[in-house]
């Protein structure tokens, strides 16, 4: 099987919060890439970073108190971080499309799902009225929403959440995106409605063969559809593998520890679920050591003093000293 062509590559990407309190490191020297067509998952709990990379890579990260402070995001060979605002507003939309987790707050509240769909036709295309309402309904098709001549017309407050969802797939899609980023696309919505959802967007990708970067809190939702995942913790990346190998080999102490928190069926009635213990540390203060240390039962005096090395572990790579007894660093 042949190698992928790189779409997206992110290099030593550092974004910083610059707080009352001091300076947040939202993202300290992360560095992933994506390949055309492939699905992305990147996992995480609360403040981890996973929606600042998206933001990052979009160029939306609220200024202030954000700010990209060094790094490269490369996207079709070209440095996004050196593109000015006209140029990235060209690009959003048309090549990199997103969706976000809260539709109803995303949507225009006093604009008709259609419209919005239109608007984002006729900001990149040269097209007439007609053909871009033409486009919408087919949009509304495509997402498999019912009745779209007259779904076209209401307002999103008359949708379910399972359907104004797909309207923003609708929108994010209606220019053909090469790269799709959902960040947390599934989460205001029942278990029913996300396994739709996530198989529609499955679906899509096979049908247009964008790249898919799914983000998300969810270890089950990213079992069924991600090719490679990124394990983030605290501003970091702390593991990057394929599927087989985060879920059947997990090496960061973070990962194991995420996995055992995912409830499963088999599990016995009134056991206690599995909680990892502390919290994530404040990104305002200075750190030593492994960031994860606190929290980690394999934990060291040495994981306190000394930051681990990023060490290649043939299906990707890990930051813990644990490896590193077994490992190569790179």
């Amino acid at each position: 099987m042949t190698e992928k062509e790189t779409l997206l590559e992110v290099k030593d990407l550092h974004t910083y919060l610059y707080l009352e309190q001091g300076v947040s490191k939202a993202l300290n020297g992360i560095t992933f890439d994506i390949k055309k067509g492939e699905t992305l998952g990147v996992v995480g709990e609360s403040g981890c970073g996973k929606s600042m990379t998206a933001l990052s890579i979009m160029q939306l990260v609220p200024d202030p108190p954000g700010k990209i402070a060094s790094g490269e995001i490369r996207f079709q060979g070209e440095n996004l971080l050196e593109k000015n605002k006209r140029e990235m507003r060209e690009i959003r939309g048309s090549r990199i499309a997103m969706i976000f987790q809260e539709p109803m707050t995303s949507l225009n509240p006093v604009m008709t799902v259609g419209k919005q769909i239109e608007e984002t036709i006729r900001i990149h295309e040269s097209v007439s009225k007609a053909e871009a309402k033409k486009r919408a309904i087919e949009m509304l098709k495509l997402v498999k929403i019912p009745e779209p001549e007259q779904r076209y017309y209401e307002y999103p407050h008359q949708l379910s959440g399972g359907m104004r969802q797909r309207v923003m797939i609708a929108i994010a899609l209606a220019c053909h995106p090469d790269l799709l980023i959902c960040d947390e696309p599934t989460t205001a919505l029942d278990v029913t409605v996300q396994a739709q959802i996530l198989k529609l967007i499955a679906e899509l990708q096979k049908k247009t063969g964008m790249s898919v970067m799914l983000i998300t809190h969810d270890l089950g939702v990213i079992s069924q559809v991600a090719e490679r995942i990124i394990i983030m913790y605290a501003g970091r990346i702390v593991e990057y593998g394929t599927r087989q190998s985060v879920f059947t080999n997990p090496l960061h102490p973070y990962t194991e520890a995420l996995l055992k928190s995912v409830p499963r069926l088999s599990d016995e009635d009134g056991k206690e679920l599995y909680m990892i213990k502390g919290m994530v540390p404040d990104l305002t203060k200075e750190q030593r050591g492994c960031l994860f240390a606190e929290r980690c039962p394999y934990a060291e005096k040495r994981c306190f003093e000394e930051e681990p090395k990023l060490y290649d572990t043939g299906s990707g790579r890990v930051c813990c000293h644990r490896y590193g007894k077994r490992g190569n660093d790179k």
